[in-house]
């Protein structure tokens, strides 16, 4: 399967998590506790396989995507926090420890959110490129801190769904408007000038002179 299929059957199962936790918790916090106990006899299965195959889709996009935001880090700890702490809070009718347990949920996806931003957003620190750098030396650097964590030093790493670009038979101005516009998994990075993307191309094209 896909990376991208996965992402959008991880999101999927994140709201439908949220969503029967935000149930659960607004009849806790009402006193619907018979309510509740039915719902969450009802659920208990459905609600098994949802977080089975959200833990597991979210363990695959760990260790088959890029390397880790510190946003994306503190995201994973969220939810593995939050976990015990809804099973407590839910089964001994504790309603701190299960508000704590669905704030927690929402601050991970929110901050999956701001990281995914962030990563769009992402600026070239241009003075880390000489200025008197040829047009290949600048491209590696440009290359090296926004591109290399899903494509690989060489291109062909295929992180995270990105494609091969040694095997790329893309003109320059289709390349570009990927750059800029992003596609599927890859984010846009729209901050990137003319001139940058033009030098990253012409760096990106010597991996296919090392096939």
């Amino acid at each position: 399967m896909e990376y991208g299929k996965i992402v959008l059957a991880h999101r999927i199962l994140v709201s439908l998590f949220l969503l029967h936790y935000v149930v659960k918790l607004i009849l806790l916090l009402i006193n619907k506790n018979e309510t509740l106990a039915s719902y969450t006899k009802v659920t208990k299965v459905p609600e098994m396989i949802i977080s089975a195959f959200f833990l597991i889709s979210g363990g695959y996009l760990v260790f088959a995507g890029p390397a880790l935001h510190i946003l994306q880090t503190i995201k994973i700890v969220c939810v593995l926090a939050s976990i015990p702490i809804a099973i407590i809070g839910f089964k001994k009718g504790n309603k701190v420890l299960a508000l704590l347990s669905v704030v927690l949920l929402f601050a991970a996806y929110g901050l999956a959110e701001v990281a995914k931003k962030k990563m769009r957003t992402m600026q070239v620190e241009t003075n880390e490129v000489s200025a008197t750098a040829t047009p290949l030396e600048a491209g590696k650097v440009i290359y090296d801190q926004q591109c290399s964590r899903c494509h690989g030093e060489g291109g062909n790493a295929e992180i995270a769904g990105a494609k091969n670009l040694k095997l790329s038979v893309l003109s320059a101005e289709e390349a570009t408007a990927i750059i800029i516009g992003g596609k599927g998994t890859m984010p846009a990075f729209e901050a990137l000038t003319s001139d940058q993307t033009n030098v990253v191309i012409e760096y990106i094209n010597t991996f296919k002179e090392q096939q």
